[in-house]
C-alpha cells in the first residue's frame, strides 16, 4: 500500500457539486457540532447565508425533522443534504470526475466487503472528508463504487494521520444501523500506538474530560474541569502490549467515547504522548520520534452486522507504523489477542 504522501493516484481535484439529495450520518466525533460548522467542513465554499437558507427552508433535516442553522447534531443522527451548489472559485480545467487510477487506488484499500458493508485500511495522511484547502479524502474516493444509492456512506471518522480500519455502509439502511452502534458506543475499537517511555500502571483507564480549543487547523482537546461547561466526558482504556527499555512502549488504547483526538489528548494528558505527534507531542517525544510519523493505528473493529452476526475486521499495520515496529523492534504478532477482553467503562 502505497502512502498518500508519496506516490498514491489520488488527484488533486473535487468531485463536481451532488445533483441528488444525500442522507449523511453524523459521526461520532462530530457529536454536538452546530449544523452550520457541520456543513462548512464538509462543503468550505458554501456561504454560512447558503446554509442559512437551506436550513429555514426546510431542505435541511434531521432525523426528518427542521433544525436551525446554529442547532446542535448528535451522533448517527440523519441528515438530509439537498443538492449543494457548484464551487464557482474552481479554476476551469479541473478534473471533477475520478480516474481509472483514482478507482484503482479506492479498491486497493479494501480489506473487506460484503453486501452492506466495505472496510477500507485508510492511509497515514488521507483525510477521512474534505475541507478547507482539503482536496485529497476518502469521501471523494468513494464515488468508486457508484453514486446515489451505489455511493457507500461514512459511519465514522478517523484522524488525517491516523492510518487503520474504516468502516462504510452499503446504503442508507446498513449505514444507518452501523451508525446508530457507533453513537451508542456499542463498537468495541482497538488502536495501537506507540508512545513516549512507560505508563504507570502498565493498564487501566483514563476518565480525563476535554474541551475543543482554537479552531480549524489550530484545534485542540485540551484537559478540563468537570464543571466547565465547554467540558465532554471521555473515557479510554489502556493496556502496555511490550516495553522498548524505558524509553517507549506499545500500547493498545480502547476509546468508550469519541471525542476528536481523544487517544492523542489523553495519552499526552498523562504524561505519554503518542510518538510522531506534531500536535499534542512534547520537546522529549518530539526529539524521540525523529523522522517517525504518527503512531497511532486503529487495527481492529468489532460491531454487530447490519444484518446479523459479529462484523470483526482487522487492519494490517501502515508502512509508518512498521517504521516504528521496526525501530524500536516491537513483534506485532504480540498484539494478536484482544488486551480489553472483559474490560468495561468505570462509569
Amino acid at each position: 500500500m502505497t502512502s498518500p504522501e508519496t506516490n498514491d493516484p489520488i488527484q488533486d481535484a473535487e468531485p463536481a457539486a451532488r445533483r441528488e439529495v444525500q442522507t449523511i450520518y453524523v459521526a461520532e466525533a462530530e457529536d454536538g457540532i452546530r449544523l452550520d460548522r457541520w456543513f462548512r467542513r464538509r462543503w468550505p465554499h458554501l456561504s454560512n447565508i447558503q446554509v442559512q437558507k437551506m436550513a429555514r427552508s426546510g431542505q435541511i433535516r434531521v432525523d426528518g425533522g427542521r433544525i436551525k442553522p446554529e442547532g446542535r447534531l448528535t451522533a448517527g443522527a440523519a441528515v438530509r443534504v439537498p443538492p449543494i451548489p457548484d464551487d464557482t472559485s474552481r479554476q476551469a480545467g479541473d478534473v471533477h470526475t475520478l480516474t481509472q487510477r483514482d478507482i484503482d487506488f479506492a479498491k486497493s484499500l479494501v480489506i473487506y466487503e460484503d453486501d452492506m458493508v466495505i472496510a477500507i485500511n485508510k492511509p497515514h495522511g488521507l483525510a477521512v472528508q474534505g475541507g478547507t484547502k482539503t482536496s485529497r479524502h476518502v469521501d471523494r474516493l468513494l464515488g468508486a463504487w457508484g453514486e446515489g444509492m451505489d455511493r457507500p456512506r461514512l459511519v465514522h471518522r478517523l484522524d488525517r494521520d491516523t492510518s487503520g480500519v474504516l468502516l462504510l455502509g452499503k446504503g442508507p439502511e446498513a449505514a444507518k444501523r452501523l451508525a446508530g452502534a457507533f453513537a451508542r458506543r456499542q463498537a468495541k475499537k482497538t488502536y495501537w500506538a506507540i508512545v513516549i517511555g512507560n505508563p504507570k500502571p502498565s493498564a487501566g483507564q483514563i476518565d480525563m474530560p476535554l474541551k475543543k480549543t482554537g479552531i480549524n487547523d489550530f484545534e485542540m482537546m485540551r484537559p478540563a474541569d468537570r464543571k466547565d461547561p465547554r467540558a465532554e466526558s471521555a473515557e479510554t482504556a489502556f493496556a502496555t502490549i511490550s516495553r522498548a527499555a524505558h524509553r517507549a512502549s506499545w500500547m493498545a488504547l480502547r476509546p468508550f467515547t469519541g471525542r476528536t483526538h481523544q487517544l492523542r489528548a489523553h495519552m499526552a494528558g498523562i504524561g505519554h504522548p503518542i510518538l510522531g505527534d506534531r500536535k499534542y507531542g512534547d520537546d522529549r517525544s518530539r526529539e524521540l520520534s525523529g523522522i517517525l510519523k504518527l503512531q497511532l493505528h486503529a487495527r481492529r473493529i468489532e460491531l454487530d452486522h447490519p444484518s446479523g452476526g459479529i462484523l470483526d475486521v482487522t487492519a494490517p499495520l501502515s508502512p509508518e507504523v512498521k517504521a516504528g515496529f521496526a525501530h524500536f523492534g516491537f513483534d506485532p504478532h504480540e498484539g494478536d489477542d484482544d488486551p480489553f477482553e472483559g474490560v468495561r467503562r468505570q462509569r
